[in-house]
């Protein structure tokens, strides 16, 4: 087990939310599912309590602890991307599976899980700053899923 890893709480889905992820994301591999060795608040003995799992190289686990607690923006994998095309398939995936779009490059999966798909053309455009930087963020600002034409057009005027 890695020394710093995340724990995502799920209601009782977290093992097809890992298994979705490692189909969906490079670098991504499920490596153990847990079971409840006896009935606890959360599940029943033999369920799956825990998933560990290693997200494009980030450690995680999933823990199926209950409806108590839900998902928020507040927490987000961010995944930068090298093409529209990438970003096109990150962003399919995951609102073609049950999620829903949100604002400015970010969706949520169907299980809650808030995800940024963002365009490294937008973070590089950012990064420069000026006029450019403004022209590319007030593009952003109308998006939903990010138009990497869109915003390189606007970084250059």
């Amino acid at each position: 087990m890695a020394k710093n890893t995340i724990c995502i709480w799920f209601d009782k889905d977290g093992e097809a939310a890992t298994r979705f992820y490692a189909e969906t994301f490079p670098d991504t591999v499920v490596k153990s599912v847990h079971r409840a060795p006896s009935d606890n608040p959360s599940t029943d003995a033999g369920a799956v309590l825990t998933v560990e799992f290693d997200l494009m190289g980030i450690s995680c686990i999933a823990l199926n602890g209950g409806p108590a607690f839900k998902h928020s923006e507040a927490f987000s994998f961010q995944i930068a991307t090298d093409s529209q095309e990438e970003t096109d398939r990150y962003w399919d995936a995951i609102v073609g599976n049950g999620g829903e779009e949100s604002m400015c490059g970010w969706c949520k999966d169907k299980w809650g899980i808030s995800w940024q798909i963002t365009p490294r053309a937008l973070s590089e455009a950012m990064q420069k700053g000026g006029p450019g930087a403004k022209r590319a963020f007030e593009a952003m600002m109308k998006m939903k899923k990010i138009d990497v034409a869109a915003i390189e057009a606007a970084a250059r005027g």
